[in-house]
């Protein structure tokens, strides 16, 4: 099975360090994996998005032209990337800072109010990894597990110190689901 995905936002909301924590949890779990990083100049607000494929086939390209599921942080980003959405796709919205609903009613769509969850755990900074847990807990795509032993391998011991947080933080995620 072949998933293409596609995360999008702003620099800034860990939209790339949301598509490598997931990556490296396809690779922990065996699968071949591909991660296409992509932003703009700026160093914070720019726009910036990745695909990420997860496979159990051979990875052939990394660009993903029509996504199986798309993960978007902000309402610029829904209104590029929707047209992506195979028929049939999950979209995922950071309901809490995009008011728009989706256009197209032949996909499955999930409001995730990633942001106030962020805000109610006190780390804005979470909310990617709250995103990935609600991702997660739709798609089954990778476990929890292996994405928490990506965040301690990713993280090193200098950031050891935000693994629980980033834990809760996908705990909180998967609920919202």
């Amino acid at each position: 099975m072949t998933n293409e995905i596609i995360i999008a936002g702003f620099g800034g909301q860990g939209v790339l360090l949301m598509g490598q924590l997931l990556t490296y949890a396809g690779m922990i779990e065996g699968k071949n994996v591909s991660w296409l990083p992509s932003y703009g100049p700026e160093m914070r607000g720019g726009t910036t998005n990745c695909h990420v494929i997860i496979s159990d086939d051979p990875v052939g390209s990394p660009v993903v032209t029509e996504a199986d599921c798309v993960i978007v942080f902000n309402r610029p980003s829904l209104d590029k990337f929707e047209k992506y959405l195979k028929p049939g796709g999950k979209l995922f919205i950071n309901s809490s800072l995009i008011d728009k609903k989706a256009a197209r009613d032949d996909i499955e769509v999930f409001y995730v109010a990633a942001n106030d969850a962020a805000t109610r755990l006190g780390n804005v900074k979470v909310l990617n990894v709250i995103m990935l847990g609600a991702f997660l807990a739709a798609t089954g795509i990778a476990k929890k597990e292996s994405v928490m032993e990506a965040v301690a391998k990713t993280f090193g011991e200098k950031k050891a110190s935000l693994i629980a947080v980033n834990e809760t933080a996908f705990d909180e995620g998967a609920k919202l689901i």
